[in-house]
């Protein structure tokens, strides 16, 4: 989900990357491509522009410096401490597939569908692909996810899901469109990303995963219901969830819009009640300014924009269950169902406070479990918030995220590998003492 101060520099690309990307293929500052020859021929298929770069290191010590990734799309995401992987040598392709719209204006592109795909010489045989979060771009998930794959030998793809910014409502023709382009994006990005690897390893990839946070979350929990033959398994992050006929966001945020006020002035009990009723958590008081400064009326507005651009009324008094059908359709049309068929280990903080716990990811479980006898684990992490930036200036109350995430990766390996289950599905209590930013236990 969107974070106002992140999308306010989202657009924002250095002289560096710009200047970077307008070299020559194959070249990159202070370092010359071997010539191998499946290197010269690699191409993405489908994409309209593509600019290739041998780089000393794939990672983001590396990219930061060259110019090849942008930090404002991954701000915020991670904490400050989070210890990451370097020296990955490789090569980057950073291109994009035909498209009519223009919110990413990456390397000066103007241009939609945006993609970056990462090749390290040391291959361990797999693929990681992943969208962006919130409404960011193709290097929202550098530090997050595709550091780490790459250290772990990997080869990582990502995209900007055919639209981005606080605007990305205005794509598409009609109410819906723009969400559902994101899964296309990452349908199309995953199939040209594993003919990208055959050609460049000589072998397809033998294993992919999708992993995502927020709405790259979501994403995977779509691309495992609906097109399971491209991927192995998935890692869930705090998937936004959204089902025609409740939970989604325009279930619960007009009742927190409504209720906050009276509960921020005054500590109206009644007001309390009803945000709790909500699906805020007891205990995240803390959290619920920065929330109502940041968060809740952006999304409610952002979201209602492309699913129900008719309302014309205060987004508090939004009532999404009196909304004509056709709205109501617009939803159905990328909503969740459960049905997974690959396996999925899914992880959501009990301190989410712009996707409550108690309508998403444990909404999300029952679907699953509902459908039968799914290769499923549901991790919920007590004190975990939507957002790991916010650990640092709440150390002694939150955790973050992330390392369970990593820690889920690995156990997603091992059983999809060879047939290792990985712990139940559990509810794993924030630790009293160790390092909380880069180590987790799923037991």
């Amino acid at each position: 989900m969107p974070v106002r101060t992140a999308a306010l520099t989202a657009g924002l690309a250095t002289g560096a990357l710009v200047a970077a990307l307008a070299a020559p293929a194959h070249a990159a500052p202070g370092h010359t491509s071997p010539g191998h020859a499946r290197e010269r021929a690699l191409t993405v298929p489908g994409a309209e522009k593509l600019v290739s770069a041998r780089l000393d290191d794939l990672t983001t010590a590396g990219t930061v410096a060259s110019g090849h990734t942008v930090p404002a799309d991954f701000a915020g995401l991670h904490a400050a401490g989070t210890r990451n992987p370097s020296g990955v040598p490789g090569i980057q392709l950073d291109g994009y597939f035909p498209d009519d719209s223009a919110f990413n204006t990456t390397h000066g592109w103007n241009h939609d569908a945006q993609f970056v795909i990462r090749l390290p010489d040391r291959w361990n045989g797999g693929l990681v692909v992943a969208g962006s979060p919130g409404n960011r771009r193709q290097y929202a998930n550098d530090v997050t996810i595709s550091d780490w794959a790459l250290a772990k030998g990997y080869a990582y793809a990502a995209t900007d899901k055919g639209n981005s910014g606080v605007e990305f409502y205005k794509d598409g023709r009609r109410p819906g469109d723009a969400v559902a382009e994101w899964n296309h994006r990452l349908t199309q990005l995953t199939r040209a990303a594993k003919k990208v690897v055959a050609k460049r390893y000589g072998r397809s990839p033998g294993r992919t995963y999708a992993a995502g946070i927020s709405n790259g979350g979501y994403l995977v929990r779509w691309q495992l219901e609906n097109r399971p033959e491209l991927y192995d398994g998935g890692i869930d992050a705090e998937g936004t969830l959204w089902r025609a006929g409740g939970p989604n966001l325009f279930t619960y945020l007009p009742s927190i819009l409504r209720a906050y006020p009276a509960y921020a002035a005054t500590g109206d009990p009644s007001a309390h009640k009803a945000l709790l009723k909500a699906g805020l958590a007891p205990g995240s008081e803390f959290l619920w300014p920065f929330h109502d400064q940041v968060y809740w009326e952006l999304t409610q507005r952002i979201y209602r924009e492309e699913f129900d651009p008719a309302y014309t009324g205060p987004e508090a008094e939004y009532d999404y269950a009196s909304r004509p059908k056709e709205v109501h359709r617009a939803v159905a049309r990328i909503s969740l169902t459960g049905q997974i068929r690959k396996p999925l280990i899914t992880l959501q903080g009990t301190y989410d406070t712009l996707l409550p716990i108690g309508t998403d990811s444990d909404v999300y479980a029952k679907l699953v479990r509902a459908r039968g006898k799914a290769p499923y684990r549901y991790y919920r992490l007590e004190a975990a918030n939507h957002v790991d930036g916010l650990y640092d200036t709440y150390p002694d109350r939150l955790r973050p995220l992330l390392p369970c995430m990593r820690t889920a990766f690995t156990a997603l390996e091992s059983w999809t590998r060879n047939g290792t289950p990985p712990p139940k599905s559990a509810t794993l209590p924030r630790p009293a003492s160790g390092d909380l930013v880069n180590t987790c236990s799923l037991s």
